[in-house]
């Protein structure tokens, strides 16, 4: 049975997910992830030219997701801060172990060149919650707020995420409030 090409790549960005996880993304080989599989290496490389591209394809979805959250709220012109905080905690939730993945080998965020885009979406988040030209103050408590939302989502909410959600939400909330 031939296997179908975009089933091949889903099965290939699964399995260097999964030992980007366990391993790192520089220390997972490209000849490890074919042989986890059962393909050549040769195979490997007519999906995804480079390790770098393969990377970039399993965190593109958590990119368009961010994106897609933050496009919604400034095209509506604001949001509740509860609710995009929420939103948000949902977006981190469902990007867990690409986002571990990425904090956890942070040279992956360098071969993509995320960092500046991680400090847009900041910035658009500062925006979205307490407006274009906040005070110093202000700012610190977007931070504070979002470093734990994220925090909550990334490391205490794989079992028991709607009870984590509601309090990481509560307490990211509290945390806007001068």
């Amino acid at each position: 049975m031939v296997r179908q090409q975009t089933d091949t790549r889903a099965q290939i960005r699964a399995v260097a997910l999964e030992l980007f996880s366990e391993k790192g993304y520089e220390k997972t080989s490209l000849r490890e992830i074919a042989e986890r599989l059962g393909i050549t290496k040769a195979a490997l490389y007519y999906h995804f030219p480079s390790k770098v591209d393969l990377l970039r394809e399993l965190v593109q979805p958590m990119v368009d997701d961010v994106a897609a959250l933050l496009d919604a709220v400034e095209r509506a012109g604001g949001t509740d801060p509860r609710r995009f905080l929420a939103d948000y905690f949902d977006v981190i939730a469902r990007n867990r172990t690409v986002f571990m993945v990425l904090i956890n080998d942070i040279g992956a965020l360098g071969q993509l060149d995320l960092v500046p885009e991680i400090f847009r979406w900041r910035g658009r988040v500062q925006s979205v919650l307490v407006g274009p030209d906040a005070a110093p103050g202000d700012a610190a408590r977007v931070t504070v707020a979002l470093g734990g939302l994220q925090d909550a989502a990334l490391l205490l909410a794989a079992d028991h995420v709607a009870e984590v959600r509601a309090a990481a939400v509560d307490a990211a909330h509290r945390a806007l409030t001068p």
